[in-house]
């Protein structure tokens, strides 16, 4: 596993519970500020491996960024059950939920 994985796969595991982070900032903070997409497949390839929470990632526009209607109705019924307010279009306030860790 490279470091940028496992340092990916940290931060994501710790974010709290009714907070949100962006993949793009996730990326800068492995010291890959370009490097969201990858955030994104290393997401994809072992959230469910290592049990991440992955529906607490969002886009940099704070919005829900799964293209299937089924994943984009998951992830937003789990960011609701955690208390954070999701609008019909997937848009979550970043100055309110985003963590800063």
């Amino acid at each position: 596993m490279t470091p940028f994985t496992e340092r990916t796969l940290q931060i994501i595991s710790k974010i709290p519970r009714g907070k949100v982070m962006t993949y793009g900032q996730i990326a800068g903070i492995v010291e890959h500020p370009t490097a969201a997409r990858q955030v994104v497949r290393v997401l994809h390839a072992m959230s469910v491996k290592y049990s991440l929470p992955w529906h607490r990632v969002i886009n940099a526009k704070g919005h829900i960024a799964i293209a299937s209607q089924e994943g984009f109705q998951e992830q937003k019924m789990l960011l609701e059950l955690e208390g954070i307010i999701v609008s019909p279009e997937g848009k979550i306030d970043l100055e309110r939920y985003q963590w800063h860790p």
